[in-house]
């Protein structure tokens, strides 16, 4: 038997919060009904979004996998692929990444040639980042795999959709 802590619940519906009423045994119901375990499946915003990033994301894993790349790490070199090399804040903010993450992400493409960290001259507190010859080398032969899926991607859905999807994403950032 387990013990279980009264607390208080909130949900938007009446109804929908109450402890299921106990079952024969004299156990009580879960502590949150499956009729809202329902409820944000079916309406949860957050769940849908990243349950669509995932599968766009294993899509263009997949699709990038040859040139050995991720689609995390494609992007990363593409935001790096500038005149001047940024410096990282620009960086994290475009990918919507904190600095460790990005850091993280940057050691493992540094280590392979592909990217360089080095100090701002006009902030040794500061880095700057670049792409080395071989990481734009990496980016080129990429880009054309990226391309074409992204062809793909948009092929699949409606006229007009693309353009409404980007302006709705756009909107909850």
């Amino acid at each position: 038997m387990s013990k279980r802590v009264d607390h208080q619940r909130f949900s938007p519906q009446p109804g929908l919060d109450e402890v299921d009423p106990p079952d024969a045994e004299g156990e009580k119901g879960p502590l949150v009904p499956f009729a809202t375990t329902l409820l944000v499946r079916d309406t949860c915003l957050c769940l849908h979004v990243q349950r669509a990033a995932r599968m766009l994301a294993r899509r263009f894993d997949d699709a990038l996998r040859p040139a050995g790349l991720t689609n995390s790490q494609f992007s990363l070199l593409m935001a790096l692929n500038r005149p001047a090399p940024p410096p990282m804040g620009p960086v994290a903010a475009l990918l919507a990444m904190d600095r460790t993450t990005l850091t993280a992400a940057l050691k493992r493409l540094e280590a392979r040639g592909l990217v360089q960290v080095m100090r701002d001259p006009a902030d040794r507190r500061s880095r700057l980042l670049a792409l080395t010859q071989a990481g734009q080398a990496l980016l080129a032969r990429a880009t054309p795999i990226w391309q074409e899926s992204h062809a793909r991607l948009e092929a699949s859905l409606a006229d007009g959709q693309v353009i409404r999807l980007r302006q709705d994403l756009a909107a909850l950032g």
